[in-house]
């Protein structure tokens, strides 16, 4: 089982969705307060049933949030994330070479979300 990681930055707090493995699945914003950092943890696990939204091909589907919605970067490589209920981005990824890693990734947050205890980074 994998588990959600809070640390503190510079700026405020974030957290990292890592898999059994170690390797980040996903990261969050920065948020200013642990508490609303918590609530990011809660949306993801809410949200991460969500359907895939392809943005690589031309005329895709918009689908409704929630949602995970695959794209490509500037340096041409995959990456999603994660967008609640109400449009708001409550995850990301790192980049990914191909499409499958990238998909791979999606399914490792529905997998490891809804059940990973969170904890604190000292």
């Amino acid at each position: 089982m994998g588990k959600f990681v809070i640390k503190n930055t510079k700026s405020g707090v974030k957290f990292d969705l890592k898999a059994t493995n170690g390797e980040v699945i996903a990261t969050s914003e920065v948020y200013t307060t642990e508490a609303a950092c918590r609530k990011g943890i809660e949306s993801v696990r809410n949200c991460c049933v969500g359907p895939v939204e392809d943005q690589t091909v031309e005329n895709f589907e918009v689908l409704k949030h929630p949602k995970f919605e695959v794209y490509t970067d500037k340096a041409g490589e995959f990456r999603f994330r994660l967008k609640a209920r109400n449009g708001q981005i409550v995850a990301v990824s790192e980049g990914y070479k191909k499409m499958a890693s990238c998909l791979n990734g999606i399914e490792s947050v529905r997998k490891n979300a809804p059940e990973s205890p969170i904890v604190k980074e000292e």
